[in-house]
């Protein structure tokens, strides 16, 4: 007996994204970065709605064909519509605590929860825990980055800007 095709339904479609990484960080899924914002799935098409990082993000364009190229896998797959929104706009909560492991174990410090501007930006280094860290340079290299040095282990690392 012939087993039939396993639908495409939005789970079937979350769980394909999570195998897309970010292009910046190749340890973390965009799932797991907050960026998916929804998935739709109709007959004739799958829209994913995808919230980058930053407005100027120069990752775009390899985020939408690494989408595309991922959903095209299924069987029969309708038309692929990504789309990059803007609200609600994407904040560092909106990544999973998965994710903020996988941004350590790559030796990314992850942005605090909650951040509120104006708020001290405290960030612990991702290899040794160490609180004693220091800002190099605000800018790293990209623009959700920041470069910074932990007194402890005397380690460089990179930390993820709080949005």
């Amino acid at each position: 007996m012939v087993q039939p095709e396993k639908a495409i339904t939005e789970e079937v479609v979350w769980e394909l994204l999570r195998e897309v990484k970010d292009p910046e960080i190749p340890s973390i899924s965009m799932v797991e970065m907050g960026m998916i914002h929804r998935v739709l799935v109709t007959a004739e098409s799958i829209r994913v709605d995808v919230l980058p990082t930053f407005v100027g993000c120069p990752a775009i364009e390899m985020m939408r064909k690494a989408i595309i190229q991922q959903l095209q896998t299924l069987e029969e797959v309708p038309a692929i519509q990504v789309h990059f929104v803007f609200n609600p706009h994407w904040t560092s909560d909106r990544i999973s605590e998965e994710g903020r492991e996988k941004l350590k174990s790559f030796g990314i410090a992850p942005p605090p929860r909650n951040h509120q501007p104006g708020d001290p930006w405290v960030v612990d280094c991702p290899y040794c825990g160490s609180p004693y860290t220091t800002l190099d340079n605000l800018f790293g290299p990209t623009a959700c980055r920041s470069i910074l040095y932990c007194k402890h282990c005397k380690n460089p690392f990179e930390a993820l800007k709080p949005v």
